[in-house]
């Protein structure tokens, strides 16, 4: 493997941030009600803005691909266009279809053929998007790459997707309310798109050497804990959207995303903070080295839980060496930890040899991924 680099970092979050007190006008009132969760959730996750790809009326303004075509424009110009671009690996939680792959409608918006790749997944796939344009660059397949990760998820988030199973309560003479599984997440999550340009060599005057990347899955030990296009029944055995029939789609709400928060709270922090600590030791490298801790973080609820777990486990970063943004930037899934990179580098707090540790968890079925920069 020959040497990789970051030598520019974008990102895209469409229109004016969203406060708080405006979410729910913007995302709509389901059954006309007020929302029971939502001050509870956003008094927890200590998001204060986030950003949606609507205009005021709820009608969507970007697909996924327009957002993450609007992150990879912002890569381009002093000496780089888009007909050079060689590679480009596209991670995503929602992509706007099934087929054709997220990567080949961000294609579609681009001037020349290239490689294109699309990690599936949750939180974790813009970081695989990451290791693929990695591998392909250090390796000599390609002179260069662009990793993305974006999220398109309010239009999934509209109160018109959850009329049709309030309905059917009140026809069962029930409370008519949507489960917190489902509600959780609506005030979570944020639209936006981050790219990043991989080259075998530096290009400007401050690039960021890729050391390394690792990802891991523990699926074959954990169970089902976000999910979308299915649904759990009532053992909690998942099923996928082919076993339902189609008239049970809109009644069950079964695209939404949804999220089992028991689950989330038993084994995101510990398994990563394990194989976290793991990974360093493996890889020989002494915490006090590290000048920034990124971690992706679903809300500031799990802040100090994520330090209390890393230092029981023996990763001793402490907090004035963490660069956060949820509260101004919101929860962006996949594009959220290169938001992050993106922020700091514009911040001026790097420095020429500082180290940069990005740690992603992911709780769809609970996988990791972890990178190490050098800034040169």
């Amino acid at each position: 493997m020959s040497e990789v680099y970051i030598t520019r970092v974008s990102g895209f979050l469409p229109h004016e941030p969203v406060l708080n007190e405006d979410m729910e006008a913007r995302l709509g009132f389901i059954d006309g009600k007020a929302s029971r969760a939502r001050r509870i959730v956003l008094r927890n996750n200590g998001i204060r803005q986030r950003y949606y790809a609507l205009d005021a009326d709820g009608n969507s303004t970007h697909t996924n691909a327009d957002l993450v075509h609007e992150a990879i424009l912002g890569l381009v110009g002093n000496g780089l266009e888009l007909k050079d671009v060689e590679v480009l690996a596209c991670g995503t939680s929602a992509p706007d279809q099934v087929l054709p792959s997220h990567a080949s409608m961000v294609h579609g918006l681009l001037p020349r053929a290239m490689e294109v790749v699309s990690p599936s997944g949750a939180c974790c796939s813009g970081m695989h998007a990451f290791k693929y344009g990695f591998m392909s660059v250090g390796s000599g397949a390609s002179r260069n790459a662009v990793a993305t990760g974006s999220e398109l998820i309010s239009p999934m988030m509209l109160a018109r997707n959850f009329e049709p199973e309030t309905e059917r309560f009140r026809q069962l003479e029930s409370d008519p309310y949507i489960g917190f599984e489902k509600e959780f997440l609506r005030w979570m999550l944020s639209d936006g798109a981050a790219a990043v340009l991989l080259e075998p060599r530096p290009r400007g005057e401050l690039d960021l050497k890729v050391e390394w990347v690792v990802a891991r899955s523990f699926a074959h030990e954990l169970d089902v804990c976000m999910y979308a296009g299915g649904d759990k029944d009532q053992e909690g055995r998942f099923h996928g959207w082919k076993t339902f029939a189609p008239e049970e789609f809109a009644g069950r709400s079964l695209f939404s995303m949804k999220q089992d928060t028991k689950l989330l709270a038993q084994h995101i922090v510990g398994r990563g903070s394990r194989f976290l600590a793991e990974t360093l030791q493996e890889k020989g490298i002494d915490v006090a080295s590290v000048d920034h801790m990124l971690v992706h973080l679903s809300s500031l609820f799990f802040r100090d839980k994520v330090r209390e777990g890393l230092i029981e486990a023996g990763v001793d970063i402490p907090l004035d060496r963490w660069f956060i943004n949820l509260p101004e930037v919101g929860n962006v899934g996949s594009a959220s930890i290169f938001l992050q990179l993106h922020d700091l580098v514009r911040s001026g707090q790097l420095r020429k040899g500082q180290r940069i540790l990005l740690m992603v968890p992911e709780s769809a079925r609970f996988s990791y991924a972890f990178s190490l920069l050098t800034v040169v």
